[in-house]
């Protein structure tokens, strides 16, 4: 991918997805998809992990009021349990990508995987971090996926999402072993089951 990063993405054909929210124990997991338009560049776009929380804000919003196109896709915290949390990443991703409306030929994939399209897909390791286009859809889909934890802190606040956004942080544990386990909790991640287990242990006691 050297000779890519290299070369003219500002071409407008070549769309770049991105995921969020592998590792947390809570909520669903998030990807965009971004068309960037060579006339309306944004500037400092870069891995969304390496923004600040404001800085995300502002640059989301310029994503969207001048990319070609960008859409955000989800998939829930049932479906993580169902599928596994790579193929329910790669459903969220699919499902951003169908929401385009400009045509692609390309799709640049953060990671070392992709997920099947209906057009050529390359997936580029740390490619948030390289690809305009990936970094872009970074930034939208942290963006959307911390809404989304904010607004579940409104209805669970003793669980503390909207500070941890759903990951395995101390705080998060011990609300899970004093509070449990909450409908957005995924149950097929270790320490979740560990609560759940525990709980049953319970009940079976009494």
């Amino acid at each position: 991918m050297t000779e890519y990063a290299l070369g003219p993405w500002q071409a407008g054909l070549h769309a770049g997805i991105d995921e969020v929210g592998i590792g947390p124990l809570a909520g669903p997991v998030v990807a965009a998809a971004v068309l960037l338009d060579p006339n309306r560049p944004i500037a400092a776009l870069q891995d969304s992990k390496m923004l600040s929380p404001a800085r995300r804000e502002d640059l989301a919003l310029l994503i969207q009021q001048r990319a070609l196109d960008s859409a955000v896709g989800w998939a829930s915290v049932a479906e993580v349990d169902e599928l596994n949390i790579l193929r329910a990443s790669h459903v969220a991703m699919q499902r951003a990508f169908r929401q385009l409306s400009v045509p692609v030929n390309l799709i640049l994939i953060d990671g070392n995987k992709t997920p099947c399209f209906d057009v050529p897909s390359v997936a580029v390791v740390k490619g948030d971090k390289k690809i305009p286009q990936i970094s872009a859809a970074s930034i939208l889909a942290k963006v959307a996926r911390d809404a989304e934890m904010v607004a579940l802190d409104l209805r669970y606040p003793e669980y503390g999402f909207a500070k941890h956004k759903g990951y395995p942080t101390k705080a998060h544990l011990a609300a899970l072993a004093v509070h449990g386990v909450t409908p957005h909790h995924r149950r097929s991640f270790g320490p979740v089951r560990h609560v759940l287990g525990i709980n049953e242990a319970q009940r079976e006691a009494r």
